[in-house]
């Protein structure tokens, strides 16, 4: 299981000259005069139609935006018999994209997206920085796969290892503990399997890996 990333020569260029700004008033504080930009680009949720997250992505390459399609391998078994290894959105009809406010209109008429995620308002919503770049670093170090969506259960926080700081629900496959996250914005969730050592409760109960939790 891994993901896959694009960092756009746009967005290299943009991280250069905040360094070299900051460098270059490191004996003060740093200035305002940054290009808005810096401070603009969000990342935001891209609903795609169905089975099209990976057109959509090269067609977000073509066009120089960065984006992130988080994926998982999964072992599939064909009708003559041939295994085969698949590499499969784990958030399917959906692809990360990071952008200004500004560029709604470049990604919409991208072939195959259907919308950007907006919340109640109606503004597109962005979605939370941490939780993305922890799925960017982390997500390829454990095995993941997509999850049916979850709201009850025992809530816990990965306090150490890939995903760290991130929060979910416990839930067991079999002989494996495994929590569930959740990306509230799109509704979807994603189980990764875990070491009962690493984690911690974020209720009054104890955790307890033999059999769940208890008080």
């Amino acid at each position: 299981m891994y993901g896959k990333a694009h960092l756009s020569e746009r967005g290299e260029a943009i991280s250069e000259i905040a360094h070299e700004a900051i460098l270059l008033h490191a004996d003060g504080p740093v200035p305002n005069c940054l290009p808005d930009m810096i401070c603009l680009l969000k990342w935001f949720a891209v609903h795609t139609s169905p089975r099209h997250e990976k057109r959509v992505e090269q067609h977000l390459s073509q066009r120089d935006v960065e984006h992130y399609l988080p994926l998982y391998r999964s072992l599939r078994k064909w009708r003559n018999g041939l295994k085969v290894t698949l590499d499969l959105p784990l958030f399917p009809g959906y692809i990360f994209v990071r952008i200004q406010r500004t560029d709604r209109v470049r990604v919409l008429k991208v072939p195959g997206v259907l919308a950007i995620v907006s919340g109640a308002a109606g503004e597109m919503a962005p979605l939370p920085e941490g939780e993305v770049e922890a799925l960017r670093s982390g997500l390829h170090l454990r095995q993941a796969e997509p999850h049916p969506l979850l709201t009850v259960g025992q809530r816990v926080r990965i306090r150490s290892g890939a995903l760290a700081g991130m929060e979910g629900v416990v839930v067991r496959k079999k002989n494996s503990l495994r929590v569930v996250l959740t990306m509230d914005l799109i509704m979807q969730s994603v189980a990764v399997e875990v070491d009962g050592e690493e984690l911690e409760p974020l209720d009054s109960g104890v955790l307890n890996c033999s059999g769940g939790s208890r008080s």
